[in-house]
Protein backbone atom coordinates (compact mmCIF):
# COMPACT_ATOMS: atom_id res chain seq x y z
CA UNK A 1 0.00 0.00 0.00
CA UNK A 2 1.16 3.41 -1.19
CA UNK A 3 2.11 5.68 1.94
CA UNK A 4 0.06 8.90 1.68
CA UNK A 5 1.10 12.17 3.42
CA UNK A 6 -0.44 14.26 5.91
CA UNK A 7 -2.45 16.10 2.97
CA UNK A 8 -4.17 13.43 1.98
CA UNK A 9 -5.07 12.60 5.49
CA UNK A 10 -6.53 15.44 6.50
CA UNK A 11 -10.00 15.61 7.39
CA UNK A 12 -11.51 19.23 6.35
CA UNK A 13 -14.62 19.11 8.43
CA UNK A 14 -12.97 18.18 11.27
CA UNK A 15 -10.36 21.05 11.28
CA UNK A 16 -13.48 23.35 10.08
CA UNK A 17 -15.24 22.17 13.56
CA UNK A 18 -12.17 22.40 15.73
CA UNK A 19 -11.69 26.12 13.71
CA UNK A 20 -14.94 27.51 14.28
CA UNK A 21 -14.50 26.41 18.41
CA UNK A 22 -11.24 28.18 18.52
CA UNK A 23 -12.65 31.53 17.36
CA UNK A 24 -15.90 31.21 18.67
CA UNK A 25 -14.46 30.85 22.73
CA UNK A 26 -11.95 33.62 20.87
CA UNK A 27 -15.03 35.95 20.22
CA UNK A 28 -16.99 35.36 23.30
CA UNK A 29 -13.43 36.36 25.26
CA UNK A 30 -13.04 39.70 23.12
CA UNK A 31 -16.41 40.56 23.64
CA UNK A 32 -16.38 39.75 27.51
CA UNK A 33 -13.33 41.61 27.84
CA UNK A 34 -14.98 44.76 25.31
CA UNK A 35 -17.88 45.14 27.63
CA UNK A 36 -15.58 45.77 30.60
CA UNK A 37 -15.17 49.32 29.50
CA UNK A 38 -17.25 50.83 32.00
CA UNK A 39 -17.91 49.36 35.53
CA UNK A 40 -14.71 47.53 36.61
CA UNK A 41 -13.34 47.20 38.11
CA UNK A 42 -15.53 46.04 40.51
CA UNK A 43 -15.85 47.44 44.60
CA UNK A 44 -16.49 44.70 47.31
CA UNK A 45 -18.57 45.96 50.23
CA UNK A 46 -16.18 46.32 53.31
CA UNK A 47 -13.01 46.12 51.83
CA UNK A 48 -11.86 49.22 49.50
CA UNK A 49 -8.91 48.35 48.33
CA UNK A 50 -9.88 45.39 46.30
CA UNK A 51 -10.87 45.84 43.15
CA UNK A 52 -11.45 42.44 41.11
CA UNK A 53 -11.21 42.38 37.55
CA UNK A 54 -12.56 39.07 36.61
CA UNK A 55 -11.28 37.04 33.79
CA UNK A 56 -10.13 38.31 31.01
CA UNK A 57 -8.75 41.83 32.83
CA UNK A 58 -10.05 45.08 32.16
CA UNK A 59 -8.74 46.25 28.53
CA UNK A 60 -6.08 48.83 27.52
CA UNK A 61 -7.70 52.18 27.28
CA UNK A 62 -9.36 53.66 23.67
CA UNK A 63 -9.62 57.48 22.77
CA UNK A 64 -12.46 58.54 21.59
CA UNK A 65 -12.55 62.27 19.94
CA UNK A 66 -15.56 63.84 20.63
CA UNK A 67 -17.35 65.57 17.74
CA UNK A 68 -16.73 69.05 18.74
CA UNK A 69 -13.34 68.86 20.29
CA UNK A 70 -11.46 67.13 22.97
CA UNK A 71 -11.09 63.51 23.72
CA UNK A 72 -12.38 60.84 26.13
CA UNK A 73 -10.21 57.06 27.12
CA UNK A 74 -12.42 54.35 27.66
CA UNK A 75 -11.92 52.73 30.16
CA UNK A 76 -11.53 55.71 31.87
CA UNK A 77 -9.72 54.52 34.79
CA UNK A 78 -10.25 55.44 38.44
CA UNK A 79 -13.93 56.80 37.94
CA UNK A 80 -14.11 59.78 40.25
CA UNK A 81 -16.09 58.92 43.77
CA UNK A 82 -18.70 60.69 46.02
CA UNK A 83 -20.02 60.11 49.21
CA UNK A 84 -22.54 58.26 49.91
CA UNK A 85 -25.05 58.19 52.72
CA UNK A 86 -26.16 54.43 52.81
CA UNK A 87 -24.46 51.60 54.54
CA UNK A 88 -24.02 47.89 52.79
CA UNK A 89 -26.98 45.43 53.76
CA UNK A 90 -24.53 43.03 54.71
CA UNK A 91 -20.93 41.58 53.36
CA UNK A 92 -21.77 39.90 51.04
CA UNK A 93 -20.93 40.86 47.06
CA UNK A 94 -23.57 42.81 45.47
CA UNK A 95 -25.20 43.29 48.78
CA UNK A 96 -28.07 46.50 48.77
CA UNK A 97 -27.48 49.37 50.01
CA UNK A 98 -29.71 51.26 52.41
CA UNK A 99 -30.44 54.72 52.84
CA UNK A 100 -28.92 56.28 56.08
CA UNK A 101 -30.06 60.31 55.09
CA UNK A 102 -32.63 61.55 52.63
CA UNK A 103 -32.29 59.12 49.49
CA UNK A 104 -33.67 61.77 47.19
CA UNK A 105 -31.15 64.14 48.34
CA UNK A 106 -27.94 62.11 49.12
CA UNK A 107 -28.80 60.66 45.61
CA UNK A 108 -29.23 56.41 46.82
CA UNK A 109 -30.96 53.87 44.89
CA UNK A 110 -33.95 54.82 42.22
CA UNK A 111 -32.31 58.15 43.29
CA UNK A 112 -28.81 57.48 42.25
CA UNK A 113 -26.79 59.51 39.45
CA UNK A 114 -23.99 59.43 37.58
CA UNK A 115 -20.73 61.61 37.65
CA UNK A 116 -20.98 62.62 33.87
CA UNK A 117 -19.33 65.36 32.25
CA UNK A 118 -20.59 69.03 34.12
CA UNK A 119 -21.01 70.18 30.44
CA UNK A 120 -23.89 70.18 28.02
CA UNK A 121 -25.38 67.86 25.29
CA UNK A 122 -24.66 69.98 21.88
CA UNK A 123 -26.26 70.39 19.17
CA UNK A 124 -24.55 68.74 15.88
CA UNK A 125 -24.70 71.72 13.50
CA UNK A 126 -23.35 74.45 15.72
CA UNK A 127 -21.81 73.02 18.85
CA UNK A 128 -23.69 74.93 20.79
CA UNK A 129 -26.07 73.40 23.79
CA UNK A 130 -28.73 71.49 22.66
CA UNK A 131 -31.38 71.81 25.19
CA UNK A 132 -32.40 75.36 25.82
CA UNK A 133 -35.36 77.00 27.25
CA UNK A 134 -37.86 78.46 24.78
CA UNK A 135 -36.91 82.16 26.08
CA UNK A 136 -33.82 81.84 24.23
CA UNK A 137 -34.77 79.76 21.45
CA UNK A 138 -37.25 81.96 18.88
CA UNK A 139 -37.42 79.18 16.11
CA UNK A 140 -39.84 76.72 18.62
CA UNK A 141 -43.07 77.08 20.04
CA UNK A 142 -45.65 74.94 21.22
CA UNK A 143 -48.23 74.03 18.97
CA UNK A 144 -51.31 75.97 19.52
CA UNK A 145 -53.19 72.76 19.26
CA UNK A 146 -51.29 71.80 22.47
CA UNK A 147 -52.06 73.30 25.99
CA UNK A 148 -49.14 75.19 26.96
CA UNK A 149 -48.06 74.79 30.61
CA UNK A 150 -46.30 78.19 31.08
CA UNK A 151 -47.86 79.81 33.62
CA UNK A 152 -49.72 77.32 35.01
CA UNK A 153 -49.68 75.94 38.82
CA UNK A 154 -47.94 72.65 39.51
CA UNK A 155 -49.42 70.65 42.07
CA UNK A 156 -47.77 67.49 43.60
CA UNK A 157 -48.89 63.83 44.13
CA UNK A 158 -51.51 65.06 46.63
CA UNK A 159 -52.87 67.84 44.02
CA UNK A 160 -51.19 70.97 46.43
CA UNK A 161 -49.91 73.72 44.49
CA UNK A 162 -46.26 73.78 45.17
CA UNK A 163 -45.26 76.13 42.54
CA UNK A 164 -45.26 77.71 38.91
CA UNK A 165 -44.46 76.70 35.72
CA UNK A 166 -42.33 79.45 34.03
CA UNK A 167 -41.07 78.12 30.70
CA UNK A 168 -40.02 75.07 28.53
CA UNK A 169 -37.19 73.37 27.82
CA UNK A 170 -36.72 72.21 24.50
CA UNK A 171 -34.12 69.35 22.74
CA UNK A 172 -33.19 71.23 19.34
CA UNK A 173 -31.60 67.89 18.28
CA UNK A 174 -34.99 65.49 18.69
CA UNK A 175 -37.12 68.50 18.57
CA UNK A 176 -39.25 67.69 21.63
CA UNK A 177 -39.30 68.84 24.91
CA UNK A 178 -37.38 67.45 27.45
CA UNK A 179 -38.39 69.54 30.94
CA UNK A 180 -40.41 72.41 32.28
CA UNK A 181 -38.57 74.73 34.61
CA UNK A 182 -40.91 76.00 37.89
CA UNK A 183 -40.40 78.74 40.11
CA UNK A 184 -41.11 77.23 43.53
CA UNK A 185 -41.37 79.99 46.71
CA UNK A 186 -39.49 79.05 49.61
CA UNK A 187 -38.57 80.94 52.81
CA UNK A 188 -35.12 82.06 51.36
CA UNK A 189 -36.39 83.04 47.88
CA UNK A 190 -37.60 81.79 44.86
CA UNK A 191 -35.70 78.81 43.35
CA UNK A 192 -36.09 77.59 39.74
CA UNK A 193 -35.93 73.61 39.70
CA UNK A 194 -36.23 71.60 36.36
CA UNK A 195 -38.83 68.76 35.97
CA UNK A 196 -38.76 66.13 33.29
CA UNK A 197 -41.57 66.00 31.12
CA UNK A 198 -42.42 62.90 31.09
CA UNK A 199 -43.11 62.91 34.66
CA UNK A 200 -45.79 65.48 34.73
CA UNK A 201 -49.47 65.65 33.30
CA UNK A 202 -51.61 68.40 32.72
CA UNK A 203 -55.11 67.61 34.51
CA UNK A 204 -58.29 69.87 35.59
CA UNK A 205 -58.14 70.64 39.25
CA UNK A 206 -60.63 72.72 40.77
CA UNK A 207 -62.34 73.77 37.12
CA UNK A 208 -58.55 74.72 35.70
CA UNK A 209 -55.87 72.89 34.36
CA UNK A 210 -52.69 72.31 35.98
CA UNK A 211 -49.47 70.83 35.94
CA UNK A 212 -49.66 67.90 37.99
CA UNK A 213 -45.79 66.00 39.15
CA UNK A 214 -47.62 62.70 40.64
CA UNK A 215 -43.44 61.37 42.39
CA UNK A 216 -43.07 64.52 44.17
CA UNK A 217 -44.70 66.03 47.36
CA UNK A 218 -44.32 69.57 48.01
CA UNK A 219 -41.51 69.08 50.59
CA UNK A 220 -39.22 68.14 47.57
CA UNK A 221 -39.73 70.81 45.42
CA UNK A 222 -37.79 72.85 47.89
CA UNK A 223 -34.90 70.55 47.79
CA UNK A 224 -35.09 69.51 44.07
CA UNK A 225 -31.54 69.95 42.30
CA UNK A 226 -31.15 73.57 40.66
CA UNK A 227 -28.96 74.48 37.57
CA UNK A 228 -25.40 76.54 37.85
CA UNK A 229 -26.48 78.41 34.67
CA UNK A 230 -30.27 79.80 34.35
CA UNK A 231 -30.31 78.78 30.31
CA UNK A 232 -27.61 75.62 30.27
CA UNK A 233 -27.96 72.64 32.08
CA UNK A 234 -25.42 70.14 31.96
CA UNK A 235 -25.14 66.09 31.47
CA UNK A 236 -24.55 66.07 35.08
CA UNK A 237 -27.49 68.32 36.09
CA UNK A 238 -29.67 65.98 33.37
CA UNK A 239 -28.79 62.64 35.63
CA UNK A 240 -29.69 64.69 38.96
CA UNK A 241 -32.72 65.89 37.77
CA UNK A 242 -34.07 62.76 36.23
CA UNK A 243 -33.01 60.43 39.08
CA UNK A 244 -34.38 62.82 41.96
CA UNK A 245 -38.00 63.22 40.68
CA UNK A 246 -38.01 59.33 39.42
CA UNK A 247 -36.54 58.70 42.85
CA UNK A 248 -39.74 60.15 44.45
CA UNK A 249 -41.46 57.07 42.68
CA UNK A 250 -40.10 54.93 45.47
CA UNK A 251 -39.13 57.52 48.13
CA UNK A 252 -42.05 60.14 48.44
CA UNK A 253 -43.95 58.80 50.34
CA UNK A 254 -43.15 55.83 52.90
CA UNK A 255 -46.02 53.43 51.77
CA UNK A 256 -44.49 53.43 48.41
CA UNK A 257 -41.51 51.85 49.60
CA UNK A 258 -43.49 48.91 51.53
CA UNK A 259 -45.07 45.87 50.38
CA UNK A 260 -48.17 45.37 47.97
CA UNK A 261 -49.45 42.96 50.75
Amino acid sequence: MAGGNWITSLDLATVSLYGFWIFFAALIAYLHRENKREGYPLIVPGKPLMRPQGFPGVPEPKILRKLHGGEVPFPRGEDPQRPIAAVWADPTSGAPLIPTGDPMVDGVGPAAWALRAEEPALFYDDAMPAIIPLRIAPDFNVDDRDPDPRGMTVVDADGVASGTCVDIWVDRSEHIFRYLEVAVPTDAGERRIMIPVPLMKIVEQGGRRVVRVRTLLRKHFATAPTLRKPDQITLREEDMVSAYCAGGQLYAKPDRAGPLI
